[in-house]
């Protein structure tokens, strides 16, 4: 039944099953292991560190195998310290290829075991199926090199900025890899070992090139205000929610931007009262749809400690979050057969690298993005020849 994975890239097929190893043709009988691999995306199995909240094999360990994994450990650090210092790039090569065989033995044994004990200990969470489809598209976005040109920049060299950003994105490992226990509310955040796609300065977007021919960013319209509108039961305006907004909830002349500062401003202090803004987000009922008095618990199933203070920001954020990603594992199903793929998603958007030859399924993947389990949400699109220049698209 428990099994452990040799490495997570498609191209490097072997695991580890009743003290054997298997390569490229998988044995019968593959149904737990510690973490998913991409060439187990049509495997009905099971991962152990999604059952723990995506936490580290090693915070995770019984106290009977401390001594015995510890010993196994730094064996495995002593391998990619020796990789790092003959400069092996692991994205090109598959560990089980790098080191001795049993090493590999010894070191499966014991993840089978620490495997088998969080089985063992810990429950399936609510949203575990989720979690699973998250895992498979987040895998194959870790995989795919990012287009890195850093030309761009060295041309503005004669600036302080462009210069130390052009040396700094040059030797950065071009892959985006996600971590989806990084927040409480389940907002994606990268690992220290990603290319810093989420936090990047904006002058230096345009570094990043598809790999096709284009960029296009589909990018929910105020998602959250959305969210919070839907929660508490009124229709959502298909248009710009801020500039709805300021023609309908605030006085005569109000701005766009005045009507964002001034909605932002009411929404988290209890002691601001706007009864036009309450009948259309109701944010008392929502708090109190979705808060005990000590843990929110979202409409997904994700749980959150929570005092009153944050309450209504965790379940608004959270719900939010999910429904996103809900839409990015729909739009990458969409594309499964397709040249077409997702480049990135940042918080409320997706980036699509598509050939030139797709980009008459843009209408149908809006639609798909748009169609979301709490109704319809406006969408944003933009496309581009670079992630630093990207245009609104009228369709």
């Amino acid at each position: 039944m428990y099994f452990q994975t040799l490495d997570d890239k498609g191209e490097c097929v072997g695991v580890y099953k009743d003290g054997k190893l298997y390569f490229q043709d998988l044995p019968e009988g593959l149904k737990r292991t510690w973490k998913y691999a991409e060439y187990l995306e049509e495997s009905d199995v099971e991962y152990a560190n999604l059952l723990c909240g995506n936490r580290s094999i090693n915070d995770v360990w019984p106290d009977a195998l401390k001594d015995d994994w510890i010993v196994v450990e730094d064996r495995l650090k002593a391998f990619y310290r020796s990789f790092v210092l003959a400069k092996v790039d692991m994205n090109e090569n598959c560990f089980f290829d790098l080191v001795p065989k049993q090493f590999l033995l010894e070191y499966c044994e014991m993840r089978n075991k620490i495997t088998q004990y969080v089985f063992e200990k810990y429950e399936k969470p609510q949203n575990y199926d989720f979690l699973v489809d998250l895992t498979k598209v987040l895998a194959r976005i870790k995989h795919q090199k990012l287009n890195i040109d850093v030309s761009s920049l060295s041309e503005r060299a004669h600036l302080p900025k462009f210069r130390q950003a052009a040396k700094k994105y040059a030797q950065i490992d071009p892959y985006c890899r996600y971590n989806i226990s990084g927040t409480k509310t389940g907002r994606l955040t990268t690992q220290k070992n990603s290319f810093p796609i989420m936090t990047m300065d904006k002058d230096f977007r345009s570094i990043v090139k598809p790999t096709n021919d284009w960029f296009v960013e589909l990018d929910f319209n105020a998602a959250e205000l959305r969210t919070l509108m839907a929660l508490g039961g009124s229709v959502m305006p298909l248009e710009d929610i801020h500039g709805w907004n300021a023609r309908n909830l605030f006085s005569a002349h109000t701005t766009r931007e005045e009507a964002k500062q001034g909605f932002f401003s009411w929404l988290y202090d209890e002691n601001k009262t706007n009864p036009k803004l309450s009948k259309y987000y109701d944010r008392d009922k929502v708090r109190e749809m979705y808060w005990d008095g000590e843990n929110v618990k979202t409409m997904f199933g994700r749980e959150i400690e929570a005092d009153r203070k944050h309450a209504l920001n965790y379940i608004i954020q959270s719900t939010t979050a999910d429904l996103v990603l809900r839409q990015v594992i729909k739009i990458h199903d969409m594309l499964r057969d397709m040249k077409g793929f997702i480049a990135f998603t940042i918080h409320d958007n997706i980036v699509l690298d598509l050939p030139d030859e797709e980009r008459y399924n843009i209408p149908m993947m809006i639609e798909k993005f748009s169609d979301t389990e709490l109704g319809k949400f406006f969408v944003n699109v933009k496309a581009g020849k670079d992630f630093g220049n990207l245009k609104a698209l009228s369709l």
